[in-house]
């Protein structure tokens, strides 16, 4: 969520500067932007994690109703109303810029209400039939894209023509100018899937070296059979390829047990509360920066920082007016946080 937050500052479009080229800011700001088609950079990364760790909230906050005295059919009309307002309000986003009813679902939100009631209906069972569950999400999309046998959309891992760019049409009338498939919601339900399980394993009664181990090991296998595949079905996120989903719950997987080990088993915890500030209002910022509350905090910090630092150079400026923008968006959730205001669906 920080990220995504630093994103909206628009902080990231000044670390790809040519001023920067070369430098070590330059080669970190690379790593903040999409892959245009084929690989992985750090920013491919980000949903990967957020729908990961949502999911892995999942058994924590339905134990804590449970405990509460909720009912299964209480919990389950909760999962249902959010999975309905998170895709309702992933959906409005695409409406708001242009100001007409367009059908495009491809944005984090609307993901994750297609992979959240997915992971949802099996959390209940077993872990292998969840680990199966996964795997055959990810095949049935690696299927549809190898075998789909319409002439223009049968080559599996083309721009612009393959299933996904199909399914695009089908829904919205018109393929995505980025190429981003409606369809990913399928196949990276595996990594909602994998963050229930490890919110599962997190909560069990294995030592935490034991916890730490099964995460560790479980990461590789991922970044293993993801990079392993890669030769034969390229990374691609645009339209979440099985090589993408396993590669990307890897390191899924491998961040949460450095964070488990730093900060559990550690104990390493200064400084954790400035991120969970934000993780702790997640829904709220994301909504507020995306309908333009970030601009209009940019356009009211712009003159006071031309002002005390448009000596420093252009570049310079706009990296400082983006850091205050940032930290502005910081605040408002502290602010949140220490009134206790917490707006969840």
């Amino acid at each position: 969520m920080f990220f995504l937050i630093a994103e909206f500052s628009q902080l990231f479009t000044y670390m790809v500067s040519p001023e920067l080229e070369g430098s070590i800011a330059g080669l970190f700001g690379q790593q903040l932007y999409h892959v245009k088609w084929e690989g992985m950079h750090f920013w491919d990364l980000i949903q990967p994690f957020f729908m990961f760790i949502v999911a892995f909230a999942m058994p924590f906050s339905f134990s804590r109703r449970m405990a509460k005295g909720d009912s299964m059919p209480s919990v389950t009309k909760h999962v249902l109303v959010r999975a309905f307002l998170m895709l309702f309000l992933g959906w409005a986003f695409y409406c708001i810029g242009p100001g007409k009813i367009m059908f495009r679902f491809q944005n984090v939100l609307c993901q994750l209400a297609v992979t959240y009631l997915l992971a949802f209906l099996i959390i209940g069972k077993a872990r292998v039939y969840q680990i199966g569950f996964s795997v055959i999400l990810i095949l049935v999309s690696e299927g549809l894209y190898r075998f789909f046998p319409l002439d223009g959309f049968n080559q599996a891992f083309e721009p612009g023509k393959n299933f996904g760019a199909w399914f695009n049409i089908l829904i919205a009338g018109k393929e995505d100018g980025g190429h981003w498939a409606m369809f990913n919601a399928i196949p990276t339900a595996a990594h909602t899937i994998w963050g229930v399980l490890a919110g599962q394993l997190l909560m069990s009664d294995r030592t935490s070296m034991k916890k730490l181990l099964i995460l560790i090991g479980s990461g590789i296998i991922g970044l293993v059979i993801g990079y392993g595949l890669s030769p034969f079905t390229p990374i691609i996120k645009r339209i979440s390829t099985s090589s993408f989903v396993f590669a990307s719950g890897g390191w899924s997987l491998l961040a949460l047990a450095l964070c488990y080990w730093l900060i559990d088993i550690k104990k390493h915890q200064k400084g954790v509360l400035f991120f969970a500030i934000i993780g702790m209002n997640p829904l709220f910022i994301y909504l507020f920066a995306h309908v333009g509350g970030a601009d209009l905090i940019r356009k009211i910090f712009l003159p006071f920082s031309n002002l005390l630092f448009g000596w420093s150079g252009d570049l310079a400026a706009h990296i400082i007016l983006s850091l205050n923008v940032l930290s502005f968006l910081w605040y408002i959730c502290y602010w949140m946080y220490k009134r206790k205001i917490f707006i969840r669906i």
